[in-house]
């Protein structure tokens, strides 16, 4: 299954469809971005602009989902920041906190960002099983 992400005109993903592989192969059996932008278009109008997106990030290094901006500069599509303090990594598109986040041995701890103090803060414990 192929999966393409719908832009709007400020490349924000409002839609992302799944369409079948073979509906993305061109005239000599290869996966095309092109062939399928075609097809989308076909489906939902030859004025919608489309980017292929995958879940495993090897197309654009994250997948697309609604709500993502579309870097055209990147090729990349890159997740609403989600904290004023986070930055954006320019290798792998992703924000990252200006703390890194605890490791934790013998127990599972789970940690929420606090934006007014930008730290972890520690939540529920998880005890590993053996």
């Amino acid at each position: 299954m192929a999966h393409f992400a719908k832009l709007n005109s400020d490349n924000i993903i409002t839609e992302v469809v799944v369409i079948n592989d073979s509906d993305c192969l061109d005239e000599s059996g290869n996966e095309s971005e092109a062939v399928g932008v075609t097809f989308c278009q076909n489906l939902f109008g030859a004025d919608t602009i489309w980017k292929q997106t995958s879940y495993n990030g090897t197309i654009r290094k994250n997948y697309g989902s609604v709500g993502f901006t579309y870097d055209v500069g990147k090729d990349a599509f890159i997740e609403p920041k989600p904290y004023a303090s986070w930055v954006l990594n320019e290798s792998t598109c992703q924000y990252e906190p200006p703390t890194a986040k605890p490791v934790n041995g013998e127990t599972i701890v789970l940690y929420d960002w606090d934006e007014d103090t930008t730290s972890w803060v520690e939540g529920d414990t998880i005890e590993k099983r053996e």
